[in-house]
């Protein structure tokens, strides 16, 4: 009944806005009668600017957010690509350095093969170097990257693995250079490599000979310096003295020094000696005073040489511009300097 009522109030309402001077009526279901609407128009026209303000505000909204998301999204790919642009500008300049680094490293390997042969080890040839530095290279970082990045990025981890064992080659290479040039510094200054005493020498005097005083054909195992009785007699290299003293036979009054490394060395016919039994010496010392006890003719020095026991030839040892006296000042000056 409500309803019917309603629906007929509605029309009476339009009947009477045409007959009333377009005024708007409305039935309310409450109070059973006609009410008049005032300013229907204004309303109307009001409401309808209202939603026009907001549906053109709601697009401009719309669009200045999609435009920020877009212009977001556009400056951050524009970022990324200039990013990886200079990253791989700085991986090619790295290459470039890396490829110096390569060709120093090859002059350092030249370098220490010279210094190989001056200690006498045997150079490292390229197939050693090329074994050494070869094998599989690390693990590629380059699976999150595509065309020249992932290229310069590849080729940039193969060089500096092979870089990093070709530099633990010479490293190791160096290592034994330095051991060896150690081993050589101790090994000269033991060799018996000097001139014991100044004097006059016969460069045949070892091998067979006729004994002055003798007068039979036997090996003479050394060489013999002549010089006047008491002149000074200095050790041949480094040892310790493993006797010091008169013998029972043909040599007379006699020094013997190990110098290690399989060397030893014999000063014969002494006036007397300077050292005793267990005492450390060096090159150059003065160790006894030449004389002529034992067998001899006259006074001389007999010296001989041994590397594990096989008996040398002294001369081959000798520098004749080395004499004992000026080396032993030499060392001595050269002390002071350091000291």
């Amino acid at each position: 009944m409500l309803r019917t009522l309603s629906r007929a109030g509605k029309v009476v309402s339009r009947a009477f806005g045409s007959l009333r001077g377009m005024k708007t009526f409305v039935f309310s279901s409450r109070s059973l009668d006609l009410r008049e609407v005032r300013f229907f128009k204004t309303k109307l026209v009001g409401s309808g600017v209202l939603l026009g303000f907001l549906a053109v505000g709601g697009l401009l909204l719309t669009n200045v957010l999609f435009s920020d998301i877009l212009g977001v999204g556009y400056n951050r790919v524009n970022l990324l690509a200039s990013e990886n642009r200079l990253l791989k500008e700085e991986m090619e300049a790295l290459a470039a350095r890396m490829s110096s680094v390569q060709n120093a490293l090859d002059k350092l390997a030249d370098r220490g093969n010279e210094l190989r042969l001056m200690v006498d080890l045997t150079k490292l040839d390229e197939d050693t170097r090329q074994a050494a530095a070869g094998g599989s290279v690390g693990p590629q970082t380059t699976a999150f990257l595509t065309g020249d990045a992932a290229e310069v990025l590849a080729s940039s981890q193969s060089l500096v693995d092979r870089l990093s064992r070709e530099i633990r080659v010479q490293q190791s290479s160096y290592e034994e250079i330095y051991r060896r040039v150690e081993y050589n510094k101790a090994f000269f200054s033991h060799l018996p490599a000097i001139k014991p005493m100044a004097g006059y020498y016969s460069i045949n005097g070892f091998g067979m000979r006729i004994h002055p005083v003798l007068r039979v054909y036997r090996m003479h195992e050394g060489v013999d310096i002549v010089n006047d009785v008491g002149t000074n007699i200095y050790a041949a290299g480094d040892g310790v003295v493993k006797f010091a003293g008169r013998t029972m036979g043909g040599y007379g009054t006699v020094i013997e020094l190990q110098h290690g490394y399989g060397y030893a060395s014999l000063y014969a016919h002494l006036n007397r000696t300077l050292v005793r039994p267990g005492q450390s010496v060096k090159r150059g010392e003065l160790i006894a005073k030449c004389g002529r006890s034992g067998l001899v003719s006259g006074p001389h020095l007999h010296f001989e040489v041994r590397h594990n026991g096989r008996k040398l030839n002294p001369v081959d040892f000798f520098f004749d511009d080395v004499e004992a006296a000026r080396y032993r000042s030499a060392l001595a000056a050269m002390s002071q300097q350091h000291g």
